[in-house]
């Protein structure tokens, strides 16, 4: 067996005593987590060790544990099972060491191919869900990002979004008191501890990610939250629940809502786990688009590729890789915070039910699009961002990252074309955005744009321009630049702009309207 990935870890217990002898005044011991095995080294060295992989370990009070070791599965008639009472110094310890005993456990069994009760992932050989659809390289990247504090740091001091799910849960404690709650992907386990704190009976904190470890440590840190919160260490996709839930609690949103492909397993979580009618925080999600123009970008962008107009860099001809490399700059979504006032047309919204929607439905998105300018103006692509509803029985709470918005560390997205299309003021836009996720945890975004005839027997014209775009979400061009207030000189004037008040959301999707009618 190859040695435990979690390397060696030491706890001090208050003393250990065995179960046929009554005097529990012992010396503090170490109890030592090695290997496959529970080692507890009183000053008598009189070493007491337990196979992890067959005993079980029992509270009997807030402070005393009780861990029992099986007989042997050869030779049962022969071999008798023993046990240890452990007294630790405080509670805070007695849950760190059954973290600890969880985590050991569970690494044993995974390498010995068992399996274990209580959502413990069990090593299989048959290939998961996740696995059929992700690439192996992808998912160790994904889950090594968000295994580090730094990331979840950066998330957590997001506090348009952590303060937002505060309140959605806070607010709603009549959807939490008392019921059984499943948080998916937890991360640090932030939103476990706001379920628990909103009267939840009992949190599963489910997280792929060695994140799962720190979740485990913060959890222990709150004892009075923790209690009722279980760390288990998996994905969703394969982990095994002792009960249903009555609502499932999750932030799987990336950039655009769509990538990092975690809305699937959102889904997945809501099949396996939650029960019939119940409750999902966030409930629906909408992405916004609407045409923009921005001329400054489109520059900026389009003079990254001068490099390669190089006729004489170091003696080497560089041009015949311009075109390539100015297709490629113009692949890359732009990742940045923009003033509303660059939109050119009104947005529209595709709507995406959590509760109902199928996993086959985030495969491949086609969204049309159909917009009328409101200025003249060069179009030099499509900006997009998005709004989650947590639709709660008291309070329908909505998590937006919409220009002009306060920012999130989502910011919004832009998708340049690099050949803008010119219209007039009433013009009218149409075109489709076509998403197609890959394997790589993203989406390839397929963007076309047209400009129709207008005035006087535009109904009977045709299309006088067409751009489009191939690009892909998973490589992103991060700008994320301050707002600044551009120089009128965009072939624009301040009054064609329009004003960020008059930017209306409208859903083209009849489902999930009763939501959206605030």
């Amino acid at each position: 067996m190859e040695n435990n990935k979690l390397g060696e870890q030491d706890f001090l217990v208050a003393s250990i005593s065995q179960l046929s002898i009554s005097d529990s005044s012992s010396p503090p011991v170490v109890a030592r987590f090695r290997s496959d095995s529970l080692q507890f080294d009183p000053d008598s060295n009189d070493l007491v060790q337990f196979d992890i992989g067959n005993c079980q370990l029992f509270k009997l009070g807030p402070y005393q544990s009780l861990c029992i070791s099986e007989a042997s599965e050869t030779d049962k008639e022969k071999s008798y099972s023993r046990g240890i009472t452990i007294q630790f110094r405080n509670e805070e310890e007695s849950r760190a060491f059954h973290c600890a005993f969880e985590q050991w456990k569970k690494e044993v069994v995974v390498q010995a191919g068992s399996s274990l009760p209580n959502g413990i992932m069990s090593s299989s050989s048959t290939t998961s869900k996740f696995d059929e659809k992700i690439e192996a390289s992808s998912a160790k990247m994904y889950f090594h990002y968000y295994g580090q504090l730094l990331h979840q740091q950066n998330m957590l001091q997001d506090y348009v979004r952590t303060g937002t799910y505060y309140a959605a849960v806070l607010e709603n404690r009549v959807d939490f008191t008392d019921r059984v709650v499943v948080d998916v992907g937890a991360g640090s386990g932030i939103l476990s501890l706001f379920a628990a704190q909103a009267g939840a009976r009992h949190v599963y904190a489910v997280e792929a990610s060695e994140m799962a470890d720190y979740a485990c440590k913060l959890i222990a840190g709150n004892p009075s939250l923790g209690e009722r919160i279980t760390v288990i260490k998996g994905k969703v996709e394969e982990v095994e629940l002792p009960e249903k839930a009555d609502i499932l609690i999750s932030e799987p949103m990336g950039t655009l809502l769509v990538n990092e492909r975690m809305l699937e397993s959102y889904i997945i979580a809501r099949e396996r786990f939650l029960v019939s009618n119940g409750k999902m925080f966030p409930t629906i999600g909408r992405i916004h688009m609407a045409p923009f123009s921005d001329e400054y970008l489109y520059v900026e962008i389009a003079n990254k590729a001068l490099f390669w107009q190089q006729q004489n860099y170091y003696g080497v001809n560089l041009t015949p890789l311009h075109g390539t490399a100015f297709q490629g700059y113009f692949s890359q979504p732009v990742v940045d915070a923009f003033d509303p006032r660059f939109l050119v047309a009104p947005a529209i919204s595709h709507v995406i039910d959590f509760t109902s929607a199928k996993e086959e439905d985030l495969y491949e998105i086609d969204v049309p699009l159909r917009f009328v300018s409101s200025v003249g103006t060069r179009v030099h692509g499509l900006a997009c961002w998005f709004d989650v509803l947590f639709n709660g029985s008291t309070v329908q709470r909505w998590l937006t990252t919409a220009p002009g918005a306060p920012t999130t560390h989502w910011y919004q997205l832009r998708c340049v074309l690099s050949q803008p299309i010119y219209v007039m003021p009433g013009q009218e836009i149409t075109g489709q955005l076509r998403m197609v996720a890959h394997k790589a945890q993203s989406y390839t975004l397929h963007l076309t744009l047209s400009a129709k005839m207008w005035g006087p027997g535009a109904d009977q014209g045709g299309i006088l321009q067409t751009s489009s775009g191939r690009l892909d979400l998973k490589e992103p061009y991060y700008r994320m630049s301050q707002l600044q207030a551009y120089p009128v000189s965009q072939e624009q004037q301040p009054q064609q702009l329009l004003q960020a008040q008059d930017i209306q959301i409208q859903s083209h999707d009849e489902e999930g309207s009763d939501l959206l009618q605030q």
